[in-house]
C-alpha cells in the first residue's frame, strides 16, 4: 500500500468523523429546543409558538409564566389605575342610600317652545336617593339619548359627571320634529362600584370543557383561565404575549389531543348579599327624564351647514359620533358615499378575527354578494372558521374566532385556534389586505386586565403588521350594547364600557379606523348583542367608506 493511498484513507475517516459530529449535534440542538429551530427556518408546524407542558400545580396568579415583559404589564397597570379612577369605590349599607331614577331630577337648561336642529341641548341631573336626599357623590352609569320612533332617528347624548351627584347630558339636536329624551340610570353608583370590586375577584364565573381524543373514543375534562387544582395540568402557553390556558390533564390522554372545547355558568357570585338586590331587573335602565321628556325642533331658517369630509381611516369622532336617521346612520365628523359593495370589495382579502358580532358581517357579505360562494373547510359547530369567495371578482372573505376564552354552551373546534396577535404575525398584507377586528363580550366575565393585555397584544402585532405593510388598512369595531336583562355581573354593558374605554386609550395611537358600535347600537336603542340586519348594514357602510 502506497504512502499517497494511506493518506487517503486517512482523509476519508476523517471526513467521517466530523460529518458524524455534525450530525450529533444537530440531533442534539433540535431535541434540546426544537422552537427555535422552527422559527429559524420558518417551518409551518402548528403550535410552533405554544409552550405545550404538564405540571402537577398551578400557579396561584393566573399569569405566572416564565417571561414577563415589564413594558407590557407596565401597560396594563397604567390602563388600569386610569380605569380605578373612573370608578371610586362607593359605600352601600342599605338601597335607600343609592341613586334612586325616581327621585333623581333631570332639568332642561335653558328651555323653548322650540329648539332649533343643529342646536346643543343640555339637561342637568340631580341624583337623590331613595329616601329624596342629594347625593354628594357621582359615579352613576346612565345612559343618554334621543329618538323620533316615527322618523327611525336617534342619537346617544354625552354625560360629564362632576363627580358632586350632578350630572351634565349634552345632546344635539340632529332633525327636525317632536324628538323624546331619554336618560336612564343603568346602574347607580352603589352598584357600579360592586361590580367593578367583584370583577376583580375570579376567573371562575364560566366553567370550561375541554373534549380530548383518546383513541377512537373522547374524554372530557375541566378547563380555565386559571386553575387552583394539586393534579396534573395541560398548559397551553403562550410566553411571548403571556396568554395561558389550562387543562386537567386527562388520564389516558396527551394533552395536544384537546380538540373541542364549550362552557357553562358556574353558581358564584362576588357580589355581597345586600348588593344583589341593585341588579334586579327592575332596578336596571330606569327613566329619568320623566313625563316632560318631549321637546319641538325646527330648522329656524339658520346658514346651511358646511361640508362635510368623507370619512376615511383615521377619521376621529366625538360623543355623539352621528345619529340615525330612517334607519341609516349618518356620521357627525364625516360623510358617507353611496358605495356598490361588490365594485369596492374586487380584488380585496377581508379578514375578519373576532367574536359573533364580527361573524354578522361575514353572513350580511353572503346575502348581499350572491357571488360569493361559501368554501367548505370541515369544521363543525356555530364557531367555525368561515371563508366566501368570489373567483372573478377575486374577493376573498374569512372569519376567524379569537382565542380564549370563548363563551358559550355550544361545542367548537379549538385544533386551529390561535391569538389574534399570532394570525396578524403571520399576516403580509399589502394595499388589498383588509384586517377587521372585535374583540369585548366574551372578556366581560373574566377581570379586565386580562381583556386589557389582549388588546395590548393585538395592538403590539399591529404596529408590526404597519412596520413590514404599512398599506394594509386595519378597522377596529367596538362592542355592541346588549340586553339589560343579562347575567349582570358577568356581562353587564358596565363591563362592557369599561373596556370600550380601555379600548380607545390602547388604540389611539395607530392610524387606524375605528366603527363605534357602542355609540351607534346606543342611537339604535337596539340592546341586543346581535343588532338586527340593517344596523349591521350601517356598520359596514361605514367600513366599504374607509377602504374605497
Amino acid at each position: 500500500m502506497t504512502i499517497r493511498t494511506m493518506k487517503t484513507m486517512t482523509s476519508r475517516k476523517s471526513l467521517w468523523v466530523l460529518l458524524f459530529i455534525v450530525i450529533f449535534w444537530v440531533s442534539f440542538t433540535v431535541f434540546r429546543n426544537p422552537s427555535k429551530v422552527r422559527i429559524q427556518f420558518k417551518l409551518p408546524v402548528y403550535f410552533s409558538h405554544w409552550n405545550l407542558a404538564t405540571t402537577s400545580s398551578c400557579p396561584t396568579v393566573p399569569l405566572n409564566l416564565p417571561v414577563s415583559p415589564k413594558e407590557t404589564e407596565l401597560r396594563v397597570r397604567e390602563v388600569l389605575e386610569k380605569l380605578d379612577k373612573r370608578i371610586p369605590p362607593r359605600p352601600f349599607t342599605h338601597l335607600n342610600t343609592t341613586t334612586s331614577a325616581t327621585h333623581s331630577t333631570a332639568t332642561i337648561l335653558n328651555p323653548r317652545d322650540t329648539h332649533c336642529m343643529g342646536e346643543k341641548l343640555d339637561v342637568l341631573v340631580e341624583a337623590r336617593d331613595h329616601l329624596g336626599r342629594r347625593k354628594e357623590y357621582g359615579g352613576d352609569f346612565l345612559r343618554a339619548r334621543i329618538s323620533s320612533s316615527a322618523l327611525k332617528a336617534g342619537a346617544s347624548g354625552k354625560v360629564t359627571d362632576f363627580n358632586n351627584g350632578t350630572y351634565l347630558v349634552s345632546f344635539t339636536l340632529f332633525w327636525e320634529g317632536p324628538v323624546t329624551l331619554s336618560i336612564l340610570l343603568i346602574h347607580p353608583s352603589e352598584g357600579v362600584s360592586a361590580l367593578w370590586r367583584a370583577r376583580k375577584q375570579g376567573y371562575d364565573r364560566i366553567i370550561f370543557t375541554g373534549w380530548y381524543v383518546n383513541g377512537t373514543s373522547q374524554v372530557h375534562s375541566e378547563c380555565a383561565l386559571i386553575l387552583n387544582s394539586s393534579v396534573e395540568l395541560c398548559q397551553y402557553l403562550d410566553d411571548r404575549d403571556q396568554e395561558a390556558f389550562y387543562c386537567l390533564k386527562p388520564p389516558n390522554a396527551h394533552c395536544v389531543a384537546l380538540s373541542h372545547m364549550k362552557s357553562k355558568n358556574k353558581e358564584v357570585s362576588y357580589l355581597r348579599q345586600q348588593e344583589r338586590s341593585l341588579f334586579e331587573r327592575s332596578n336596571i335602565g330606569v327613566e329619568i327624564m320623566g313625563k316632560s321628556n318631549v321637546i319641538s325642533v325646527s330648522k329656524c331658517n339658520k346658514e346651511a351647514v358646511p361640508a362635510k369630509g368623507r370619512c376615511k381611516l383615521g377619521t376621529t369622532s366625538a360623543i355623539p359620533s352621528g345619529h340615525v336617521w330612517k334607519n341609516t346612520w349618518s356620521p357627525a365628523s364625516c360623510s358617507l358615499a353611496p358605495i356598490k359593495m361588490k365594485e369596492c370589495l374586487r380584488g380585496k382579502f377581508i379578514h375578519l378575527m373576532g367574536d359573533s358580532t364580527i361573524r354578522q358581517w361575514m353572513e350580511y357579505f353572503k346575502s348581499s354578494i350572491k357571488t360569493l360562494k361559501s368554501v367548505d373547510l370541515h369544521e363543525t359547530g356555530k364557531l367555525q372558521h368561515q371563508l366566501a369567495v368570489d373567483l372573478d371578482e377575486n374577493i376573498n372573505i374569512q372569519w376567524t374566532k379569537h382565542g380564549y376564552p370563548l363563551v358559550g354552551s355550544l361545542v367548537y373546534s379549538v385544533k386551529e385556534m390561535e391569538y389574534i396577535a399570532r394570525i396578524l404575525d403571520r399576516t403580509g398584507g399589502e394595499k388589498n389586505t383588509v384586517i377587521v377586528i372585535s374583540l369585548g363580550q366574551h372578556f366581560r366575565p373574566f377581570p379586565i386586565d386580562l381583556f386589557i393585555r389582549r388588546a395590548l397584544n393585538v395592538h403590539k402585532a399591529l404596529q408590526r403588521l404597519l412596520l413590514r405593510s404599512p398599506d394594509t388598512m386595519v378597522v377596529l369595531k367596538t362592542e355592541n350594547i346588549r340586553e339589560m336583562s343579562s347575567d349582570v355581573e358577568r356581562f353587564s354593558d358596565f363591563h362592557g364600557y369599561t373596556q370600550y374605554l380601555a379600548l380607545k386609550d390602547i388604540f389611539q395611537d395607530l392610524n387606524v379606523g375605528v366603527i363605534d358600535a357602542w355609540d351607534m347600537t346606543i342611537a339604535y336603542g337596539t340592546n341586543d348583542v346581535h343588532p338586527p340586519q340593517h344596523v349591521v348594514g350601517s356598520q359596514i357602510n361605514i367600513f366599504l367608506n374607509y377602504i374605497c
